[in-house]
Formats: C-alpha cells, structure tokens, sequence
C-alpha cells in the first residue's frame, strides 16, 4: 500500500524579509523619549538646596547667572523657562557598571551626592556662583541612565556636555594634579579643589576656550564632543567629580 508523503514543516512563510530591521521587543527611542518627557515634569530646584533622596539616575542643570559669555544660556532660564540646560549627567549606583546592568544592590545616595559635589565644584571657582544654578532629576533603573541622559544631551547640546568638556571630571588626586592636563572647563573656571594642573595643549587659555564656544554660538563648525564620549566619561567617573 502506497504511503502519503507527509509534508514538511517549515518557517519560510514567516521569514522576515531582507533587509528588515532586528526584531527589538521594546524600542529604545520610544523609551528614551518618555523617560525625558518625565524628567522634564520634575521640579527644578536651587542646585546648592536640593533635598537628600535615595538613588541613581539623571539629573539636568540650568544656568541663570550674569556670567557674559553665558549669557543666551541664562535668558533661556530666567522667569523660571528651563529652555536651555547647561548640562546633563548622570549618578550610576556603585558597582552597576561592573555587575552589569541587572546587578542589584542598594543605590544610596548616588544621585543627591553627584549634585552637591557639582555645586561644590562650581562654588570654588573664580567666575562662577553656585546659588545661579538650579536643577531637576530623575532616579532610575541602572539600564535606563544612559539611555535617557543620551537623548537628553542630543536634544539640547550642552555646552558643558557637547562644547567644553571637564566639568563632570573627576577629582585627580594629590601629587597626580601636574601630570594630567587641565580641562577646557577648568581653564575656563579655575579654582575647582584637586583639578589637573597641567596646561591644555589646545586650550591653554580661557580666551581660546571662549574662542571655541562664540563660534558655537555663531552657528560656525567646531568639533564637538560626540555624545557617546560624554556618557562613557560620566559612567567612568561614577559619583566623583
């Protein structure tokens, strides 16, 4: 007796076709953009009195001073607009970077602590006062820091962030401040405790500094910081500044 050739079962009816994009269960974008959406809902408050809270996240500051060559940046500001952030970073818990992203722990103080270092940071210099600086932020899931802090940065080009570099900076540590060069932000702002002290080969002055920013500001081409560089640089430094 003849047998039926039994059918074969496949997948190529259900094969995607080439050149579609990699099936990604949640799109990153979408959620980048909501997740700003959210920051941007948070209070603002004044950079040296923000309340001591838990966790790790990301956090954008604004400037409001009379500080000249800021000038566009604090009319953004004033009258309470928030349109122009000055910087954007980010507070990973401690060890999330090593463990990965799904490592667990506590948080802590990660984020609070990276705002009042700034401000300390900024308190020390020569030509900055850190009582014209306001923020607002955003505790997150260790996965979704950079993600959001990335986003938030290529919206708004900072200038801290995409322009002049060094303001998330750690501290160098004593007897190491003469080896490393000085960053264009502490060029710009001397006087931050434990900075490099080494001169800036391309930037060895405030005015080649601003020489940079007012071409910036005039729409001309300047190299600016790529944002991925920006967000490896605040992962590194962690808490530190």
């Amino acid at each position: 007796m003849a047998t039926k050739k039994s059918k074969s079962v496949g997948l190529d009816s259900n094969a995607l076709p080439p050149g579609t994009a990699p099936y990604d269960p949640l799109d990153l974008k979408t959620l980048a953009t909501s997740m700003a959406k959210v920051v941007l809902e948070q209070p603002v408050h004044p950079l040296t009195k923000v309340p001591v809270f838990e966790g790790a996240g990301v956090y954008i500051i604004y400037y409001t001073g009379n500080y000249e060559p800021y000038k566009s940046i604090a009319q953004g500001n004033r009258g309470r607009k928030w349109k122009q952030p000055i910087y954007v970073g980010e507070a990973a818990r401690k060890g999330a970077r090593k463990g990965g992203v799904l490592a667990e722990g506590p948080a802590g103080k990660v984020l609070f602590q990276r705002l009042k270092n700034h401000a300390d940071s900024i308190r020390n210099t020569q030509n900055l006062k850190p009582e014209d600086f306001y923020c607002r932020y955003l505790p997150l899931k260790d996965f979704f820091i950079p993600l959001c802090e990335s986003l938030l940065i290529d919206r708004y080009t900072p200038i801290w962030n995409k322009v002049i570099d060094g303001f998330g900076n750690k501290v160098v540590g004593a007897g190491r401040e003469e080896k490393q060069q000085k960053s264009m932000w502490d060029v710009l702002h001397p006087g931050r405790f434990g900075a490099a002290a080494k001169a800036n080969k391309k930037y060895p002055t405030a005015e080649a500094v601003l020489d940079k920013l007012q071409k910036f500001y005039a729409g001309k081409r300047v190299q600016l910081i790529p944002t991925a560089d920006a967000v490896s640089a605040a992962e590194e430094d962690g808490e530190k500044v």
